[in-house]
């Protein structure tokens, strides 16, 4: 059984004659007969009552072209699937954020692409920017949403872009002696013990931290992590205190026991760029990176 098969039997039903259906099909009426009669020997059945004219379907006929219509627009149905998914509007996309992304402008970011591109498919995974990093160069993620100091900006074979630049709140609990602070600076929070959001999970050679040394000391971090809810828990345990973006705070200010304020100064900002290799063919990727 195929699919000219299919389509010269529901000719042959619908106009009740071979020699119809023939002319429809700009082909002879012996190749409409010979294909029809491999279609009855497949089926192990007679679809027509031939000796009547016009022709008219057997019992068997009539029902099988009710499949046989069904089996069609499935064919056609995935032929059109596969010719979206091959051009810009499909196709899947496999996206990496750092962990705390989730609490910005990413998901009507990728609410909005899907209204757009309906055909495609985004799928999406949180994790470190070391893992994200190795994820992105072994082709298991097409593009990334990491910090700007991240090293892999550097990286040969890749392009990025800024996405987003926030600026930093302190995140004190409600019985600080700073919560009734409007700002504050840097150099104000040289006596506190830190709760140190490190985005790769280690604050090792941290471009963050070097912002304490610049502004003249070395931070008391107690307690480092890349655990956002973490951070939280322990701030609100009145454990120490932490800075982060406000594209998380905005998310988190009010939340029992939590005070946030905005850290003010040169700079006093955090920056997330999009990472994704050059050598990428993918339609949907390039579409994506348009839209962002």
């Amino acid at each position: 059984m195929n699919q000219t098969q299919l389509e010269y039997f529901i000719s042959v039903a619908e106009l009740g004659s071979f020699t119809k259906a023939a002319k429809r099909h700009y082909v002879s009426q012996t190749a409409i007969t010979q294909q029809i009669q491999c279609l009855e020997d497949t089926l192990n059945t007679k679809l027509f009552n031939r000796k009547r004219r016009p022709v008219s379907l057997t019992d068997e006929g009539a029902a099988f072209l009710v499949d046989a219509k069904a089996i069609l627009e499935r064919m056609d149905s995935a032929v059109s699937k596969i010719a979206i998914m091959s051009g810009s509007d499909g196709g899947t996309l496999k996206l990496g954020y750092t962990r705390g992304y989730e609490y910005s402008r990413l998901s009507k970011t990728l609410r909005n692409f899907r209204h757009e591109h309906p055909n495609a498919f985004i799928t999406c995974r949180r994790c470190n920017c070391g893992e994200m990093a190795q994820a992105l160069l072994n082709e298991d993620l097409d593009i990334i949403f990491t910090w700007d100091h991240d090293e892999i900006i550097e990286y040969e074979g890749l392009e990025w872009k800024k996405v987003e630049e926030s600026p930093l709140d302190v995140v004190i609990y409600n019985t600080h002696p700073f919560v009734n602070r409007t700002q504050l600076k840097r150099n104000d929070l040289k006596e506190e013990e830190l709760l140190y959001l490190a985005p790769s999970g280690s604050y090792l050679m941290d471009a963050y931290l070097q912002r304490y040394i610049d502004a003249g000391f070395q931070p008391k971090v107690i307690f480092h992590t890349d655990d956002i809810d973490s951070i939280l828990m322990m701030v609100a345990a009145e454990e120490g205190i932490s800075v982060m973006p406000q594209y998380i705070t905005r998310k988190i200010n009010g939340l029992e026991g939590i005070h946030c304020i905005p850290l003010v100064g040169t700079g006093e900002n955090a920056s997330v760029v999009a990472v994704w290799r050059t050598d990428s063919d993918s339609k949907v990727l390039q579409a994506f990176i348009d839209n962002i």
